[in-house]
């Protein structure tokens, strides 16, 4: 077995990227190659952690077996002034990359933006949509109707343009050898959004 700080550490580390969703025991275990019944016992001590020491904004909430990083309430003020008043707000280097999939690809799913980046895209929508740079403009055929999302008239707006055709081109190839990242595509597009 793992040593203790070693297991809280991977615990924390594990609910923080999982974010809403949450994990269950199970999961946790699978991830960290532990037995649930260390998972149990590390999430209990986290717990304990939080609760105990004021300095702690976050604490851990079990709902219906998943485990989640959630704010204390005694920080809810503090929040509440940054969920009202979003435009203060920088966008995340995870936020960019999705508008720029989305303003480049639209319409497009959430699915699809994950298959694109390999990462979920959940909190990254979210933020644009709040931002109302991204919206809903239809539903996918087939199962499940997904939400197909695309720009809005203040993401034109915000970068000055008339239409999406304005956008920068995207680069014709990418050499995959080369040890440069392969987001040359979202170059133009943060420069121009950092010059806003």
């Amino acid at each position: 077995m793992m040593n203790t700080n070693n297991l809280l550490s991977r615990i924390e580390a594990l609910l923080f990227v999982a974010g809403d969703e949450g994990m269950t025991v199970k999961q946790l275990a699978q991830y960290i190659e532990v037995e649930p019944m260390d998972i149990e016992a590390g999430l209990s001590e986290l717990l304990s952690h939080y609760n105990e020491e004021e300095m702690r904004g976050i604490t851990l909430k079990q709902l219906a077996g998943t485990y989640q990083l959630t704010t204390k309430p005694e920080v809810t003020d503090t929040l509440k002034k940054l969920i009202e008043n979003p435009t203060n707000q920088v966008l995340t280097a995870a936020s960019l990359e999705v508008l720029a999939i989305i303003a480049y690809k639209q319409p497009i799913t959430r699915a699809e933006v994950e298959d694109l980046r390999g990462v979920k895209s959940e909190r990254p929508i979210a933020t644009l949509v709040s931002r109302a740079l991204v919206q809903e403009v239809g539903r996918a055929e087939g199962t499940g109707r997904a939400i197909l999302y695309g720009t809005t008239k203040e993401f034109l707006n915000y970068f000055g343009l008339k239409n999406i055709k304005e956008l920068p081109p995207l680069p014709e190839e990418v050499d995959q050898e080369d040890d440069q990242p392969t987001d040359l595509f979202l170059t133009k597009f943060q420069e121009t959004f950092n010059q806003n």
